[in-house]
């Protein structure tokens, strides 16, 4: 499979995609919003410093999003953007009406 195949099946298969780093704070941030506030919500995660792919990976989600950092994140195959952007929507109420629109 290719990277574009799987990061676009992923997208297009999974209520929410996460694309993060097991290390970084922020990705850290974002799987806990989730994780406490939509536990019946199964994101998939991609950790990408622990997969041999990770970098091609991350390269092509900057070709296909325009974003370089992580985390990366998809809800009901919307690019969401990263924590900030992540947080923020759910602070408007925005992510609950993504989350439930995907049911």
């Amino acid at each position: 499979m290719s990277i574009k195949q799987l990061v676009d099946d992923s997208i297009s298969s999974n209520k929410v995609a996460i694309f993060s780093k097991s290390y970084c704070p922020y990705c850290k941030k974002v799987k806990k919003l989730f994780a406490e506030e939509f536990p019946n919500v199964e994101p998939k995660i991609y950790e990408l410093d622990e997969l041999d792919d990770g970098s091609a990976i991350q390269d092509y989600l900057y070709q296909k999003t325009g974003q370089r950092t992580v985390p990366n994140v998809f809800v009901a195959s919307k690019h969401i953007g990263g924590n900030d952007d992540t947080q923020g929507l759910f602070k408007q109420g925005e992510l609950k009406k993504l989350i439930i629109g995907a049911a």
